[in-house]
């Protein structure tokens, strides 16, 4: 298959480096509300690339939680391919994109889990069955001989925990937190002339408790 003559032109947008917010977190609630309203489906949903001690990268998708005051959360089974990657290197990317906007984000930052507590408080919050399927996913990313297997303990744990029981938060499942250290900003323009703002996080700043940010344009 040729996809050579295919073209799209992008002319939705626009972004200039004169207006954009001071913090990226402001920029990033803003376009992932703007997703939000134009009914952009998942538009929490991101890839999430890892590389582990084999220096060998992997990337899937991830559902995003929340945007804190330094970085985003998802949450997964820490004992997953992702979890061992992160586990041997705490550095990762992200990338949202948005086709019905042309518009992408790259985050990149370093990984680390979240407090238990507000693990545990996610994890009591998600639909009864999929609690149950996230014990069934133990160890995530693990073989298994087939899919009625998977049926079969899912089954099981259904009988163990029906719906009036509370399902325990597994030890090996939580949440990871991606403190930002640079957001990147994609704005797709017409004859490939993209908009591309880019914040890094100062690392000169004389205070540890305010951030600040540089933005750069960068070529498209």
């Amino acid at each position: 298959m040729d996809f050579t003559d295919q073209r799209l032109s992008y002319e939705k947008g626009r972004l200039d480096q004169q207006s954009v917010p001071a913090s990226p977190f402001e920029l990033l609630k803003g376009w992932i509300g703007e997703a939000t309203e134009k009914q952009v489906q998942e538009p929490y949903a991101m890839s999430l690339a890892t590389c582990g001690a084999d220096n060998k990268p992997s990337v899937r998708i991830v559902l995003m939680r929340e945007i804190t005051e330094t970085g985003i959360v998802f949450y997964t089974n820490y004992e997953s391919a992702k979890g061992q990657d992160i586990a041997e290197n705490p550095n990762a990317e992200v990338l949202f994109f948005w086709h019905e906007l042309e518009r992408q984000i790259r985050i990149s930052g370093s990984i680390a889990k979240i407090d238990t507590d507000k693990s545990a408080a996610y994890f009591q919050k998600r639909p009864h069955d999929s609690q149950v399927g996230a014990l069934v996913s133990q160890p995530q990313s693990g073989e298994v001989a087939n899919r009625e297997v998977m049926e079969q303990t899912f089954d099981q744990l259904q009988t163990d925990y029906p719906e009036s029981t509370k399902v325990p938060t597994p030890e090996f499942w939580g949440g990871y937190e991606i403190t930002v250290d640079k957001i990147e900003f994609w704005q797709g323009r017409a004859n490939r002339m993209h908009d591309r703002i880019v914040y890094n996080r100062d690392t000169n700043s004389s205070s540890k408790d305010i951030v600040s940010w540089n933005t750069k344009r960068l070529l498209p």
